[in-house]
């Protein structure tokens, strides 16, 4: 009966997360193509957009993260962010109209239904389906394995509709949002031995103990760390416009970042398969110290190769960083943090530290972009990347305190 039960959480929340990841790709995956080619915004004006996206995720990692630590295992937010999925289709229609009418009006409707939506949503589904993979015994990055799976389905063909027509794009995410909503009414995980673990590691979660976190060593310099990784999420914003001009038309440079996404995300996939045994031999602190070389080794890549080819190869490698960061983040956070905090360390200590990092640079991206052009913008984060992850490898802790086998009482000892 247990193996049952665990079997039935295990598949549909890798479906959830299959079918969030497809409404996401189908809508976000050539955002900045959209953005560029439909719309008409330039590259300063995107990172603007971006900016202001950043900043109202940041807002609501911040909430979601601490809401979701005292839901625990109840589904209140999952509903909320299902009835933002279904609307992902009109949502980008109004997008879109409000961008012509005043690009600030637009980047503030849009800032806040994809923070809502997708930057923050994707926080809160990957950290339930930690939590439930934690007390049902099954690996986190096999369940997350199917949402890069979903990324790269979708992207396959998100290219060839976005020729066809964008708002083909938008639909496919709505009923991704339609089938996320009959997936997640026959989810069920029991809440009990949830609430027993709860009550034995000190009760249910409290505004004090999630501000205690903002006073420990530990917990900066994860923050630092994090600074330096998360540069790849304003790396990746407009690097489809990149990529596309490499190409002698628009709709064959859609078309191929629409075959080369998708093909990087399966091998993501394979990689979240891997990256559990791969964390779990070196440790989970080199596991986010290799993940940040490899990253700061792309970006630095992609400032000094030229042609399709060799810039496609350099985007591959983020097969290989992303998994393993995301499985170590969260392998981390357990054996150095109270584990009823696992949202809010997940959501503020990296989600959140992101959009913070990309709601400062993104406007400076875009920039940086116009005046010395993507390759020497791509050279300077990866160089920042190298710098901040060399010095991360003197401040993380390799293992968790010792004296607290349960990770119960970490928060009071530093």
């Amino acid at each position: 009966m247990m193996k049952t039960r665990h079997s039935h959480s295990y598949l549909i929340l890798s479906a959830l997360l299959f079918f969030f990841f497809v409404a996401w790709s189908a809508t976000g995956s050539l955002l900045s193509i959209w953005l560029h080619q439909e719309v008409g915004l330039k590259a300063g004006e995107i990172g603007i957009l971006f900016s202001v996206i950043s900043l109202s995720t940041l807002c609501v990692q911040v909430c979601y993260g601490f809401i979701q630590d005292k839901l625990g295992l109840r589904k209140n937010l999952l509903w909320f962010i299902t009835a933002l999925l279904i609307l992902s289709g009109p949502a980008y229609l109004l997008f879109g109209f409000l961008l012509k009418l005043n690009v600030f009006l637009g980047s503030l409707f849009g800032g806040v239904y994809i923070g809502l939506t997708f930057n923050g949503g994707v926080g809160v589904l990957e950290s339930y389906t930690e939590r439930v993979a934690r007390q049902s015994q099954f690996e986190f990055g096999k369940a997350r394995m199917w949402g890069s799976l979903g990324w790269a389905v979708a992207t396959f063909f998100a290219g060839l509709l976005f020729n066809i027509n964008p708002k083909v794009n938008f639909a496919v995410a709505s009923c991704s949002g339609l089938i996320f909503f009959m997936l997640l009414i026959r989810l069920r995980v029991s809440s009990a031995s949830h609430a027993m673990q709860e009550a034995v590691s000190g009760g249910k979660v409290t505004l004090k103990d999630a501000l205690r976190l903002l006073t420990l060593p530990r917990f900066r310099a994860l923050i630092f760390f994090v600074v330096g990784t998360c540069i790849y999420s304003v790396y990746d914003q407009q690097f489809p416009a990149y990529f596309t001009s490499q190409f002698p038309t628009q709709q064959e440079g859609n078309a191929m970042y629409g075959y080369l996404n998708s093909f990087q995300v399966l091998l993501e996939a394979a990689g979240m398969f891997c990256a559990p045994w791969l964390v779990n031999r070196v440790g989970a602190k080199n596991g986010l110290i290799f993940a940040g070389m490899v990253m700061a080794m792309r970006m630095i890549a992609s400032g000094l190769v030229e042609g399709p080819l060799l810039i496609s190869i350099t985007k591959l490698l983020h097969a290989v960083e992303l998994p393993i960061l995301l499985i170590a983040i969260f392998k981390y956070n357990s054996l150095n943090f109270d584990k009823r905090l696992s949202a809010t360390l997940y959501l503020v200590g990296f989600a959140c530290t992101s959009s913070v990092v990309a709601t400062l640079l993104s406007p400076l991206a875009g920039y940086s972009y116009e005046k010395y052009g993507f390759a020497q913008s791509y050279l300077f984060m990866g160089l920042m990347v190298f710098g901040i992850t060399f010095i991360s490898i003197f401040l993380l802790r390799s293992s968790k305190p010792s004296g607290d086998p349960q990770g119960r009482n970490v928060l009071l000892a530093e």
